[in-house]
């Protein structure tokens, strides 16, 4: 179904468009409420003259409206009804709505009721002779109508609001429906070439043991790398050790290229009971080989040292680059990653890289998780996702 931009769009244009539309409605249907108003002197006015009388005060009254509908559909519902804090959402719901009335009461005493008489006396001198206020004569009538503009209005923005969201989850539940059918039917398809390979790989290894024992062992490595790869990355955490391991297997792939030509320096802890997101150290160190290692061609080196204190782990990574040689283009690869520490980690990770005339320097900090993985989840903030890692 092909959806209409003025009610779907999120871009600017559109989103301007259908706000001056909600208030140009409002205003036209509070003119109409005014013109009505049970004062005799006003209604022995023509149409036209109440509606010219009556035109400023409602312009008037659109300031506390806009402060009511505003707060309830960019504060209340985002904050607090969205995230499930019902009692707080009502709470404060109440208290907008008095604070609102309260406020069109005053003005409906004090600025509007002056306005109401300055604009009257040019038309009819009726109305300038109508004692004040004109239409309210206590305030807690006022208040009460007050109360009644300000319920309107709000229910009618948090409901718009509300059914935005609603829509928004909905197609974002049904895009994911689609995404994990799709992925799905190509995991399916592809459960073949995965067995394919290791076999292949094996006959392979087992062949070149007797020819070259640097080969099978490079077979080897680059065998248990796709098995972690395509298996063990499917979870949303994995052992930290399994991620370490990975990496020492990647160092040895890359580093045989190089014949004893490349130094490598690479620190890591010993075992420990830590979980981490899949894959996440490992961009650095392919942009680390891929923009540093192979474009230096006299004593090319990378430095890793990766510890934990407590459960935070420290990933810095150096590699030289060529003179005037800056990691202008590091790839997209890096560029994943930040948004993937960002989804992950939110507020749980510092990431500072400088790119230096003869080095690159890569500093990452993340909080861990510990204990089993499966305490992994999602959690939903607005129409805004995040997954929420089990920590201590």
């Amino acid at each position: 179904m092909q959806q209409i931009p003025f009610i779907y769009s999120n871009s600017a244009k559109w989103r301007l468009s259908r706000h001056w539309c909600f208030w140009l409605l409002w205003f036209l249907f509070q003119l109409m409420l005014y013109s009505f108003s049970p004062s005799p002197a006003l209604q022995r006015q023509p149409f036209l003259h109440r509606l010219i009388i009556t035109s400023p005060e409602t312009l008037m009254y659109l300031i506390p409206s806009i402060f009511l509908a505003y707060t309830l559909m960019y504060l209340v519902i985002p904050k607090l009804v969205l995230p499930g804090k019902y009692a707080w959402a009502t709470l404060s719901a109440i208290v907008l709505v008095f604070l609102t009335a309260a406020l069109s009461a005053a003005l409906s005493m004090t600025v509007i009721d002056y306005i109401r008489h300055l604009n009257a006396d040019k038309i009819s001198p009726i109305i300038a002779r109508e004692p004040h206020p004109a239409f309210y004569v206590q305030f807690g009538v006022a208040l009460l109508a007050g109360l009644r503009g300000s319920i309107t209005v709000g229910g009618v923005a948090a409901a718009i609001k509300l059914m935005k969201c609603f829509y928004e989850r909905q197609q974002a539940a049904l895009m994911l429906e689609k995404e994990k059918a799709n992925a799905e039917l190509q995991m399916l398809k592809a459960q073949l070439h995965p067995h394919f390979l290791f076999n292949t790989l094996n006959n392979i290894y087992s062949f070149t043991q007797e020819v070259s024992e640097k080969a099978s062992g490079m077979i080897m490595g680059l065998s248990q790398l796709l098995r972690y790869i395509l298996y063990d990355c499917s979870q949303p955490l994995v052992p930290l050790d399994k991620e370490l391991k990975m990496i020492k297997d990647y160092f040895a792939l890359e580093s045989a290229r190089y014949d004893q030509g490349l130094d490598i320096s690479v620190q890591m802890p010993k075992a420990t009971d830590h979980f981490i997101a899949p894959l996440m150290l490992l961009p650095f160190i392919e942009n680390a080989f891929k923009h540093g290692a192979s474009q230096v061609t006299e004593s090319p080196w990378i430095s890793l040292t990766i510890s934990l204190d407590n459960d935070e782990l420290s990933m810095k990574l150096i590699n030289g680059q060529p003179v005037n040689g800056k990691n202008l283009n590091p790839g997209i690869g890096i560029a994943n990653v930040r948004k993937r520490l960002e989804l992950l980690y939110p507020g749980q990770h510092e990431l500072v890289i400088n790119d230096e005339e003869e080095m690159y320097i890569v500093n990452l900090r993340i909080t861990l998780a510990t204990g089993f993985a499966e305490g992994v989840k999602t959690v939903y903030h607005g129409t805004d996702q995040k997954i929420q890692l089990p920590h201590h």
